[in-house]
């Protein structure tokens, strides 16, 4: 298996997240909400934990008008990004953008009916640290929802996805630069994730009961937990 390598934490230029935004998220983050609400959460207060662009909370609010999401990160650039998302959409009455620290949020015991995250936990050093948060945030019965790359198995595997989902096509020499950093983003991401294996030991016991960990396309992986009512 190949081995872990940390990227950082923080995208936090104006070039990181403009590229990022740029990205074509939409399939991924239409997959992403879908497979949420199929698995019927309380939509009263969630929380959108490394929210980026806020990508995913604009397109929560459009399938559910139930929910009431509050957007975290810890990027200042990708918060300001976030907030023109939100506001574009229309949204901004059901969505708070917050910079908050996922690991570490000062948010209330069980103040959240749900928690979310795609494409943080890669980013960790200790992921544990956010799973046991998430965990303390939750009300009892809350879901937790996450989606994240699954780290491939070697360096062939890695150069196999990049290509499939980050090829340089563009021939505008500024479009070109931006797929080039895209593609080392996603192959740098890809080395920095975890396996199923390594996100299962990390759960903490309110979320170990029915849990499930498991590979839901060719690059991520979904968990899916309840805590455990009192």
């Amino acid at each position: 298996m190949l081995p872990r390598v940390l990227e950082p934490e923080i995208m936090d230029t104006a070039l990181d997240a403009a590229d990022y935004d740029a990205m074509d998220h939409g399939a991924v983050n239409e997959a992403f909400c879908r497979d949420f609400l199929a698995a019927r959460p309380q939509l009263a207060c969630v929380l959108d934990a490394g929210t980026g662009t806020g990508l995913i909370a604009v397109e929560l609010c459009r399938r559910a008008p139930a929910a009431n999401i509050v957007a975290i990160d810890l990027a200042n650039e990708m918060l300001a990004l976030a907030k023109k998302n939100v506001q574009a959409a229309g949204y901004a009455d059901r969505i708070e953008v917050a910079r908050r620290d996922a690991k570490r949020t000062g948010f209330d015991d069980g103040d959240f009916s749900a928690v979310i995250s795609n494409s943080l936990v890669h980013h960790l050093p200790e992921p544990g640290a956010f799973l046991k948060e998430a965990a303390r945030l939750l009300a009892p019965g809350g879901l937790l929802f996450v989606r994240d790359l699954a780290r491939p198995e070697d360096e062939t595997a890695v150069s196999s996805l990049v290509d499939r989902y980050a090829l340089v096509t563009a021939t505008d020499p500024t479009l070109r630069s931006r797929e080039s950093r895209q593609r080392a983003l996603f192959a740098a991401s890809l080395r920095a994730a975890l396996t199923c294996d390594e996100v299962s030991a990390l759960l903490p016991d309110a979320l170990r009961v029915g849990a499930r960990v498991e590979l839901t396309s060719d690059r991520h992986y979904t968990l899916v937990a309840r805590k455990a009512r009192a």
